[in-house]
């Protein structure tokens, strides 16, 4: 542990956890043997972060979040699974990360820049990318994969297995029961595919017009004409298929076990 980590004299920390540079620990919280942390994180007060989980340097863990704990499967019998948790994360008030299982991914991986806001739950053997952002009450299921800097709006739900590509937007109040694909924008319990995620898209300045443009043709190519998945996919490729967005678009489609949301 480094001599300048700061440990509130209410906090319970066990002498084999590693804290490093910097790190603060607030009132009352709890943290386990096995965790490990990089420079300068704060885990503030009535925060537990438990089991085989390693922070990156500067995340931040607010009052009530518990990390690290079993996870929520009937299987789990104990095996030393792991979370890992990226550099300058946040993790909002009632944030709950699981570990994962020894017959999953056997690590719950949460990437660099994520702000998860209060009450959201990731299970076990969940994977969110980098710079993601999910808004309150939240609730992932075992096995969802959210891909880079994509956004979930506040009380959804995403079903297991499923996957959010990069630069997706879900609406608030969304239910995901298949593969939510990249760069589009969907709602609804009854989950529908409404078009580009163009505002989203904009705002990062990453992406021009040509490419704006062409995800807005391989939307209709997808979803307002009577092609199937397969044509669809053909004539994406015919005639954007020189656009990295666009290949990604139909890789993601193609690699798909639960089919995509419409």
């Amino acid at each position: 542990m480094k001599d300048d980590a700061r440990i509130h004299p209410t906090a319970i920390v066990h002498p084999e956890a590693r804290l490093g540079s910097g790190t603060v620990v607030g009132p009352f919280s709890i943290v386990g043997e096995h965790v490990r942390t990089g420079e300068n994180c704060e885990i503030k007060e009535h925060a537990i972060v438990q089991g085989h989980t390693q922070l990156g340097n500067a995340v931040k863990i607010y009052p009530n979040a518990v990390v690290g704990y079993d996870p929520q499967h009937l299987k789990y019998a104990g095996e030393p699974t792991r979370v890992e948790i990226g550099d300058r994360t946040i993790l909002r008030e009632g944030v709950t990360v699981h570990r994962a299982t020894e017959f999953g991914n056997k690590v719950t991986r949460v990437g660099k820049d994520v702000f998860l806001m209060a009450y959201v739950h990731v299970a076990h053997d969940c994977v969110v990318g980098d710079g993601v952002v999910i808004a309150n009450a939240v609730q992932l299921a075992g096995h969802v994969t959210l891909e880079e800097k994509c956004t979930v709006g506040g009380q959804s739900a995403i079903a297991q297995h499923c996957r959010v590509g990069r630069y997706a937007y879900v609406g608030g109040g969304s239910i995901v029961r298949k593969d939510m694909p990249p760069f589009m924008l969907a709602k609804g319990t009854d989950l529908r595919v409404q078009g580009v995620n163009q505002i989203g898209l904009k705002r990062t300045g990453l992406f021009n017009d040509e490419v704006i443009r062409a995800l807005k043709n391989v939307y209709r190519l997808f979803y307002l004409r009577q092609n199937t998945t397969s044509r669809a996919m053909e004539d994406a490729l015919a005639e954007y298929g020189h656009l990295d967005e666009v290949r990604h678009f139909v890789e993601f489609v193609r690699q798909s076990k639960l089919g995509i949301e419409r």
